[in-house]
């Protein structure tokens, strides 16, 4: 396992209980809301104290912020590649998708008046995972 200290030094952050147990949860537990860290440190840490540390681990570019449509905010630690996201409509799971392309960005606009260079493009597919289908083709 990754130490955590290590990354949150190397990120140039100081190696706090709060922001060590943070980022131990996502390590485990990708695509994390604020709620679901909550319940991986067994209610330790207050939501404020989680969403203090969530916004340094972002800044500091450890961590990923992710904001699907209709979906609570969610957070991954897999950062620094060009991958997008797949999201159940049913359920909300979320499921890492990696750009076709291969270069940033996916989606060039074929016009971008007022700006210098675009350099990134978010992309959600939303679909239905296998445990939805499954669980509705019973229901049928």
């Amino acid at each position: 396992m990754t130490d955590s200290a290590v990354l949150l030094r190397g990120a140039g952050l100081r190696s706090t209980a709060p922001r060590r147990a943070v980022l131990e949860a996502l390590l485990t537990r990708p695509h994390s809301t604020v709620t679901d860290l909550s319940q991986a440190v067994d209610g330790q840490l207050s939501n404020q104290t989680i969403y203090n540390a969530l916004d340094d681990l972002a800044n500091s570019g450890l961590v990923r912020r992710i904001e699907p449509a209709g979906s609570a905010t969610r957070y991954e630690t897999r950062v620094g590649d060009n991958h997008h996201h797949l999201v159940c409509r049913s359920c909300g799971a979320v499921a890492d998708v990696d750009c076709e392309i291969a270069e940033a960005p996916c989606l060039v606009p074929g016009a971008h008046p007022g700006f210098a260079r675009v350099d990134e493009a978010e992309v959600v597919f939303w679909g239905i995972c296998n445990d939805c289908a499954m669980t509705q083709s019973r229901q049928a």
